[in-house]
């Protein structure tokens, strides 16, 4: 056996090697301030909601804030979503390398690599939207420009009341079903080659953009950099899809933000 070949038996060990790797690079540039020069100290506070400052008012984005302000999202969704999504990714890989062996061709972790592409690409989509959103609610002073959360305590209520309620709706069981189901959902959506693997993580993250959509939403509630409120979620994200009582997680949550909405809006 070749040092490569006894390499590529390690396929996982490379695969989650490199996980940790990116999920590492991702985190460091959120805490260097994502390219904002702005310090994630001073856009991170415990308060809730956080304090209200005066409007920023309407102002121009460049091309070159555009291109930032979606690098930043979609950075803070591989460093808030990968953890999660880890254990399909390795069990992907496993299950690629036994289907690779049994046809006789060589391992490797191409395929494992495009299925994280596919995944990461849907949560690039979400970050367009996301970005869209936030120069929205800039524009009408919903959303400070600086600070990046709510300065409307009706926009933090709305917020949360929808996500709250959405914790409750069909398409969320459905969607963090197959995301708690690995061997599941490699079971039914199998397909060869490699633009079945980017096809497969794709229709991966789709279901991962469906279950936790609104969620991320909630960075407008806290603070889109606020460190607080991005290693909460992703831990909350992390606890829903792997806990044995997740599902129970979820509704338990929703109840919460429902709570929260109502208690901004009606007080």
């Amino acid at each position: 056996m070749t040092a490569t070949e006894a390499l590529l038996r390690r396929d996982r060990l490379i695969v989650a090697a490199c996980l940790v790797v990116i999920c590492l690079l991702s985190w460091y540039y959120l805490l260097t301030g994502a390219g904002t020069g702005m310090s994630t100290v001073a856009m991170t506070t415990w308060q809730f909601p956080p304090p209200v400052y005066g409007s920023s008012g309407a102002s121009h984005w460049p091309a070159q804030y555009w291109w930032l302000m979606i690098v930043m999202w979609w950075v803070m969704m591989i460093a808030m979503m990968v953890p999660s999504a880890a254990p399909m990714i390795l069990l992907y890989a496993r299950v690629k390398r036994h289907s690779q062996q049994r046809d006789g061709n060589a391992g490797g972790t191409i395929p494992t690599a495009l299925f994280l592409t596919g995944y990461l690409l849907a949560w690039l989509v979400f970050s367009l939207v996301a970005t869209a959103l936030q120069w929205v609610l800039e524009q009408v002073g919903l959303v400070h420009g600086m600070m990046m959360w709510s300065n409307s305590s009706a926009l933090s209520g709305i917020f949360l009341l929808a996500a709250g309620i959405y914790q409750y709706s069909p398409l969320k069981s459905a969607c963090l079903t197959h995301c708690r189901g690995p061997a599941s959902f490699l079971t039914q959506h199998w397909r060869k080659g490699s633009l079945g693997a980017l096809h497969m993580g794709l229709e991966h993250g789709l279901y991962c953009v469906g279950c936790c959509w609104f969620l991320m939403l909630l960075l407008f509630v806290g603070g889109i950099m606020n460190l607080v409120w991005i290693a909460g979620l992703a831990t909350f994200v992390l606890l829903e899809k792997l806990l044995p009582q997740g599902v129970q997680v979820a509704r338990w949550s929703g109840g919460i933000m429902v709570l929260a909405g109502a208690s901004l809006l009606f007080t």
